[in-house]
């Protein structure tokens, strides 16, 4: 049920890899001639290409400059076209950065643990999406007004493709079946309230009809306090969740204290239990975000663009 204790407010966007935000991987520059001066015993030197600008890196290996100037075009053609203004969206210009970089690392990842993309393979997926979007020639155009050469985009679904093999292997680790526990609880503002409700209930008054007076959770209230049931690391206020964890069926808690005030903490039943969907999804997502966000801290990650 939502609640202020269990809703969480996931955004995987710019995390997760999407076909409608990806970045292209190498359009080589023009090469910069120098002037040399011609001489009969001269031989004149062979000019170097320029190397191309770079964005960042991300364990030594580049994001080009026009692969993410490219992409940010992208986001706010796609923003504008939502009718999102821009001026609302802050440093988006850092989120896009940092969703190529967090497809780097889960490409990386993937290639980490022993998995690979072969061309075959890519081709098939380009077909699979012409086919989606009706045909070559409507993929020709989609390429076209979303600022792709074939070849650029090839590489970009490669990339994509491998960062989806690692999202897939992480959340494979998140368990259907986990151990989990049914309780509920009651919110006050003190703690000198919370221990006159406690000494109620030691005395016999009814949980349910206590939150239902006075809790000050507006989500849980009306169910009598009722959390359902929930796995380690779904509700947002850890106090609460680590003492249903340490109570026994039916055992009442002490008063204990979270940043939204003071609660009584009764564990009802407990087991072993398939999750249910939306916590299966949001255990998932937190899965892949904490993968990144561990990423992040070892990486080797060079933002060259000034802030």
């Amino acid at each position: 049920m939502p609640s202020a204790m269990t809703t969480r407010c996931h955004s995987l966007t710019g995390l997760l890899v999407a076909a409608t935000f990806l970045a292209g991987c190498g359009r080589p520059a023009e090469p910069t001639l120098s002037p040399t001066l011609q001489s009969p015993s001269v031989t004149p030197a062979i000019p170097s290409p320029s190397p191309e600008p770079l964005a960042a890196q991300v364990n030594g290996e580049p994001i080009l400059m026009a692969d993410f100037e490219e992409e940010l075009l992208r986001f706010e053609a796609a923003q504008t076209t939502s009718g999102i203004d821009l001026a609302t969206l802050g440093d988006y210009q850092s989120q896009v950065l940092q969703a190529l970089i967090d497809r780097r690392l889960l490409a990386q990842g993937a290639r980490a643990i022993g998995e690979e993309v072969d061309e075959l393979s890519v081709d098939h997926r380009l077909e699979q999406l012409a086919s989606e979007l009706g045909g070559s020639e409507e993929m020709g155009t989609w390429l076209a007004v979303n600022g792709y050469s074939l070849e650029s985009f090839k590489t970009a679904l490669a990339e994509e493709m491998l960062a989806t093999l690692m999202i897939e292997y992480i959340v494979a680790q998140v368990g259907e079946t986990v151990e989990q526990v049914h309780a509920r609880h009651i919110l006050v503002a003190t703690q000198d309230f919370a221990e006159s409700l406690r000494d109620q209930l030691i005395e016999g008054a009814d949980f349910a009809e206590i939150a239902r007076i006075y809790s000050i959770d507006t989500s849980s209230r009306p169910a009598g306090g009722d959390l359902g049931w929930f796995p380690a690391g779904y509700l947002l206020v850890p106090e609460v969740e680590a003492t249903a964890f340490d109570l026994e069926s039916g055992e009442l808690s002490e008063v204990i204290e979270s940043d939204l005030g003071f609660h009584i903490v009764q564990t009802i039943e407990r087991g072993e239990r398939p999750l249910a969907p939306d916590v299966l999804r949001q255990l998932r997502e937190e899965a892949v975000m904490d993968w990144l966000v561990a990423q992040r801290e070892i990486a080797e990650v060079q933002i060259l663009i000034a802030p």
